[in-house]
């Protein structure tokens, strides 16, 4: 049995609705896509579900926009109702690429336009909404997680913020540091983790990988991403190394202390390929670093991977490292803007997680739970399977 068609016998909790701002409008409408084909299945099939008015339509996505004033001030607004609906919303903050006036100039929208013009959709509803559901695949001010001096708390504040308007739940992908959920526990909040869609892209992508413990190892950049480079070690059953960054704390140098080397710990790479994990590339100094470490304890070919590519200093570094053969293979998720120029490398592979944020929305709406949706260690090890890793 699929896994969509097991929700056949089961009853939403409200007519679905997904209003995908329009920093998300290119993943609201793959989701919109797979969710519709899989309700005129269960119609075809006479499942229970169907008999509801309004369970399958065409489209689910319901019109809206944050129009703005000249000013850059801006409002939400929704053009059709919501009453009774179970709402998902989708934003990415992290799409620099749209851009509105302020007196005649030009600015690019940054995570905090995003964040407001999500908070004005949700106020927009109303409180008329039977449920919503905030799909934040990069979580706003993240990176901000902990107060380690006099400063502020901005993801936590965020958190709080939205459940006191009504959100009752929040989803996201791979947090920086998931204990900020500790700001609403008495809310919902899943971090969702891409591991299952990275294996099978490196599989799909790359046919001669061979992995076992004597050919690939996967390799944590810094102390933060090593439950995550175990997990997949174990459910790949290879082995796992680490570095540790060893920085200036007498210095501070965009926002953060320098980092004076890269310490590894682990087996020996030697002929071996690797795989660097980690949630974001954000300038991308610190994986080409590694890389570099790795080359010179004579890895193989270098894989390296990670949730966001938010790639903000461009993809130069990135193609003097792959013309200097320290990276094969550079993956990322279509969770966050890919722009036109990162698509174009034939180094890159980019992720597609829209099939997977559908069934969460789909399971979600009837009610059920998604704990093997969050548990992907027996689809990993069928894929392994399929693809003679096994």
């Amino acid at each position: 049995m699929k896994r969509h068609d097991k929700l056949a016998e089961t009853i939403p909790v409200g007519n679905l609705g997904i209003l995908a701002l329009e920093s998300s409008r290119e993943m609201g409408n793959r989701v919109n896509d797979y969710i519709v084909e899989w309700r005129k299945e269960r119609s075809r099939m006479e499942a229970p579900a169907s008999s509801i008015a309004g369970y399958s339509k065409d489209s689910y996505l319901i019109d809206c926009v944050c129009p703005r004033f000249g000013s850059g001030e801006a409002k939400g607004l929704i053009r059709e109702s919501v009453r009774g609906d179970d709402l998902f919303l989708l934003v990415d903050v992290c799409n620099y690429s749209l851009t509105y006036k302020v007196c005649g100039q030009v600015n690019h929208m940054s995570p905090d336009d995003h964040y407001q013009d999500l908070k004005r959709l949700i106020a927009a509803v109303g409180g008329k909404a039977r449920r919503i559901t905030v799909m934040m695949p990069f979580l706003y001010e993240s990176r901000q997680h902990r107060r380690s001096s006099r400063e502020s708390l901005d993801c936590a504040l965020a958190l709080q913020e939205l459940t006191q308007m009504g959100v009752e739940s929040i989803i996201t992908f791979d947090a920086h540091d998931p204990r900020v959920q500790n700001a609403i526990p008495l809310k919902g909040f899943e971090t969702v983790q891409p591991t299952y869609q990275f294996i099978k892209a490196l599989l799909k992508n790359v046919p001669d990988i061979k992995i076992n413990s004597d050919n690939l190892m996967v390799i944590s950049p810094d102390e933060g991403a090593l439950g995550r480079a175990v997990y997949y070690a174990n459910v790949l059953g290879i082995d796992v190394g680490m570095f540790y960054k060893r920085r200036d704390y007498s210095k501070i140098v965009d926002g953060r202390n320098p980092i004076i080397a890269h310490e590894f710990l682990g087996a020996d790479l030697e002929g071996k390929d690797v795989i660097i994990i980690d949630d974001m590339i954000s300038s991308g100094e610190s994986m080409i670093d590694v890389a570099t470490e790795l080359k010179r304890r004579k890895a193989k070919r270098i894989f390296v991977a990670a949730t966001f590519g938010l790639f903000t200093n461009g993809m130069d570094k990135f193609d003097e490292a792959v013309e200097q053969g320290l990276i094969y293979k550079v993956m990322t998720t279509n969770l966050v803007y890919q722009p036109q120029e990162l698509l174009a490398r034939d180094y890159y592979i980019s992720v597609d997680m829209s099939k997977y944020v559908a069934l969460l929305i789909d399971t979600l709406n009837h009610d059920q739970s998604i704990s093997d949706l969050l548990n992907p260690t027996e689809r990993i090890q069928n894929i392994l399977v399929k693809y003679g890793q096994r």
